[in-house]
């Protein structure tokens, strides 16, 4: 009987008629998705033929990579150490930048109104250039060499951690802020006892995530004379020694690896 019962109620489910005046709007919203998403595909020139017909010549400069070229392993290892120097050096930079500024963006510490949207505007601003962008102009002001890198990470950077150091401000126990506040402490004591106790972890965590993007962004800023060993990959690349190309390609993809096991391993010490 409960069986025959359980039959009939899916029955009259299943027999539901579709509410199109309710459904309508979800159905809108997907069809229009749809549409900008093939609209976006055919302004790219999205093309699955395009991408096979291509398949060949990458098959073609992947064989003349093989094998690779060690003969210069010393000079390119030595490149990629000043890759990894130029983000540690523009990470801490940026973290001394993004400070301050994540701070003066935080709603619930800001001093005034003014300053709390002059930091945010900062920080957007410096987000939404690109760290090539920010390289060249310094290559321009200072010349060739590791320097303008750093001074491009560092400041592009600045703009990702300031934001999140502001949400991570945002974020804290309210009632910590309260207590303190009401015994007298003044704004910098607020900080010292009762946000940075709370947003540390997260502090480092984005901090140590930010250096290993900052890696893997050095390596290309030798595309415009930045210093690192994307300087290196470019030459071997417009020289068509991709022998060698693919030396420097194990040794970024091996310092990547490092880094991550040894920002695991920070991050399971501190936190």
């Amino acid at each position: 009987m409960i069986v025959d019962q359980k039959k009939s109620m899916s029955a009259k489910v299943g027999r539901e008629p579709f509410d199109f005046k309710k459904n309508f709007p979800k159905l809108l919203s997907t069809i229009v998705a749809l549409v900008v998403l093939g609209w976006s595909a055919q302004q790219v020139h999205f093309s699955i033929s395009d991408l096979i017909k291509g398949l060949p010549n990458i098959w073609d400069f992947i064989s003349r990579s093989f094998p690779p070229d060690f003969s210069q392993l010393g000079k390119y290892s030595l490149s990629v150490l000043q890759t990894v120097q130029m983000a540690l050096v523009g990470t801490v930079l940026a973290i001394i930048i993004a400070i301050p500024l994540g701070i003066g963006a935080a709603k619930n510490i800001s001093p005034h109104p003014v300053i709390y949207n002059i930091c945010r505007t900062i920080l957007n601003t410096i987000r939404s250039i690109s760290e090539m962008i920010v390289a060249l102009i310094f290559v321009t002001a200072v010349g060739l060499g590791p320097f303008p890198g750093v001074l491009a990470l560092g400041i592009h950077s600045a703009g990702m951690l300031g934001k999140f150091y502001a949400e991570a401000i945002e974020n804290t126990d309210r009632g910590q802020i309260e207590a303190l506040e009401a015994s007298g402490a003044n704004r910098w004591q607020v900080i010292r006892y009762a946000i940075w106790p709370q947003i540390l972890p997260e502090f480092i965590s984005v901090s140590l995530f930010r250096w290993e993007i900052n890696v893997r962004s050095a390596t290309v800023l030798g595309l415009v004379g930045a210093g690192g060993i994307g300087f290196e990959l470019t030459s071997t690349l417009r020289l068509f020694r991709y022998q060698e190309t693919l030396t420097i390609v194990i040794l970024i993809l091996a310092t990547v690896m490092i880094l991550d096991k040894l920002c695991t391993k920070i991050r399971q010490h501190i936190i």
